[in-house]
């Protein structure tokens, strides 16, 4: 009886023990959100599945963007690419997209002045490999990087980095990269600032009106 009563506690602390660690990771409850919504209702196959950090995650209506494209948008807020890696399997392989944009890297940067440029690309090199290993003939594409005043201090890693993502992505099928940071800039190479909200970092509607027209090409449609 002892060891019976040993053993359902020792179950009920681990239970307690894993609920509570679970829910102390970053981003659980935006990862929760995604699984309510599937819940109610599991979105189609054959979408234009957008990954990554808050520049997705604000663009709530970027479906207005690109009429005539089915986009599920599955970014959140403030991750970087070990958190799109971390959640890999309630972001990206529940669904069955036709196409896989990627817009992160910048968090990654911001987190820590030691984070390096070669770190950041081969963290992307290892979500675009776990990527392709579940999914071979999924388009995928790089949104680059974009010139965030408020991180202008980080711009030059921003560009180093984006570059290489790109000429990574030069030796790979069915892959594209799509520089919005150039289009970005000023004629003095400064970010421009008034396709920016007041916190400098997250884009208004003239920011995403300059995305819209980049990355349109790009998208696939059939």
């Amino acid at each position: 009886m002892k060891m019976k009563l040993k053993n359902a506690l020792f179950f009920l602390i681990s239970f307690l023990f894993f609920s509570v660690t679970a829910k102390t990771q970053p981003f659980f409850e935006d990862i929760q959100a995604f699984k309510k919504m599937d819940s109610i209702s599991m979105p189609a196959k054959k979408q234009i599945l957008l990954i990554g950090s808050s520049s997705f995650t604000i663009w709530k209506d970027v479906q207005t963007y690109f009429p005539g494209y089915s986009i599920l948008n599955r970014g959140f807020g403030g991750s970087s690419l070990p958190d799109v890696i971390r959640y890999s399997d309630d972001v990206i392989f529940k669904y069955q997209p036709k196409q896989i944009l990627i817009y992160c890297g910048e968090n990654d940067f911001a987190a820590s002045d030691t984070v390096s440029v070669q770190t950041v690309v081969n963290r992307f090199k290892e979500l675009y490999l776990l990527i392709r290993m579940k999914y071979k003939k999924v388009h995928v594409a790089y949104v680059s990087m974009k010139p965030s005043p408020s991180r202008k201090h980080l711009m030059l890693k921003f560009d180093a980095a984006n570059k290489a993502i790109q000429q990574f992505l030069a030796t790979q099928k069915k892959t594209a990269f799509i520089d919005v940071y150039h289009a970005m800039l000023k004629s003095d190479g400064t970010a421009m600032t008034d396709i920016f909200l007041e916190d400098e970092l997250h884009m208004n509607a003239k920011g995403y009106a300059i995305w819209q027209q980049i990355i349109q090409p790009y998208l696939i449609n059939k």
